[in-house]
């Protein structure tokens, strides 16, 4: 079997590494060059920087596997910081490191060394895991359930699901670190990466506001101005710190009018809403085998019940057995059986 492994630089992807030489014929090691900017990883936890590449070299020569380098900053910047510029302009608070997952370093890097470089699988770090469920291979939680990221899969497409293998599934973070130290993995003890790379430790506003200029507007509350605001893309669904408006009793952000410039405030209570509209479903499981499925709206969120599922031509309208607050348009909604992965998508209202 012929594996490549997506390689980082980190103590994850290593690990991966390590564990796949010892179980495939061939290993190679890759690693996805996003940018040039040299940061230093005492101050940014970010990934896939020069620092980084060299990293996953020196791993990979540690390792004795072949090891390349993909210079992949034009498709980054046209699939995956593109779309976060033009969704969060539209007023939407998106998830790259999903998009990025799809589009990117994890379900297209597997279809394009399918392709060039005749691999069997990639091997990646992520803490999920494949199970089977129904006859079809998902994916399930990992289980260090505090370190999951089956979340971010959610969006791969169904036909590259067959070309992923994720062998850190049932180790937890500390088990990793001791696998690292015991072999002598020169990234043992180096920090986890946890900013959206390309944001180089930036709040995702200041990022935005440094690509377009700033965009002063007005917060609205009951239909009436209530103070100023530095940009709409600075703020987001259910967020109340940082807003600098005082009225005497505490208030939300429950909207955002891109076109005017406008972002709506309200009581906690106005963010609840017992259902969703999806624009569409990513599935790894076809509906019609759905049986009792918990949709996740948000990273860190409870799964919440799902009472049914209506297409539209709009998209699909996901109802919800309780309400649920703060739904985000331009998040992932990610869909559960117990804690099978039944697939995901994006939240358009």
């Amino acid at each position: 079997m012929r594996v490549a492994v997506g390689m980082s630089g980190g103590v994850d992807s290593s690990v991966c590494a390590l564990l796949m030489k010892e179980l495939a014929q061939e290993v190679i090691g890759v690693t996805l060059r996003f940018h040039q900017v040299a940061c230093s990883t005492e101050d940014l936890r970010v990934c896939c920087s020069p620092e980084d590449v060299k990293d996953a070299a020196r791993v990979s020569e540690y390792l004795g596997i072949p090891h390349i380098t993909l210079s992949w900053e034009n498709i980054f910047e046209e699939r995956v910081i593109n779309y976060f510029l033009k969704e969060s302009l539209s007023g939407k608070t998106p998830n790259p490191c999903a998009v990025c997952n799809r589009e990117v370093k994890t379900g297209f890097l597997a279809q394009y060394l399918r392709k060039v470089a005749d691999i069997d699988k990639l091997a990646t770090g992520h803490y999920a895991k494949f199970v089977e469920y129904k006859g079809k291979r998902l994916i399930g939680r990992a289980r260090d359930i505090k370190r999951d990221q089956s979340y971010f899969l959610s969006l791969v497409k169904r036909e590259h699901l067959e070309l992923l293998e994720f062998p850190l599934g049932d180790l937890t973070k500390e088990e990793v670190r001791r696998i690292a130290k015991e072999n002598g993995l020169p990234v043992w003890d180096k920090r986890d990466s946890q900013d959206v790379c390309f944001l180089m430790g930036k709040e995702p506003g200041e990022f935005i506001e440094e690509r377009t200029g700033s965009k002063e507007g007005y917060f609205y509350f009951d239909g009436k101005p209530v103070g100023r605001h530095r940009g709409f893309f600075h703020y987001t669904i259910g967020q109340r710190k940082g807003l600098g408006v005082a009225l005497g009793f505490p208030v939300y952000v429950c909207g955002v009018d891109a076109e005017n410039n406008i972002v709506y405030l309200c009581k906690e209570e106005d963010l609840y809403r017992d259902w969703l509209l999806l624009e569409d479903i990513n599935l790894h499981l076809d509906l019609n085998l759905w049986e009792n499925p918990k949709a996740q709206i948000r990273y860190r969120n409870e799964p919440v019940v799902v009472k049914d599922i209506e297409k539209t031509q709009e998209g699909y309208i996901i109802r919800f057995e309780k309400p649920v607050r703060g739904i985000t348009p331009g998040q992932v909604c990610a869909f559960y059986e117990s804690d099978i992965l039944l697939g995901g998508g994006i939240i358009k209202s």
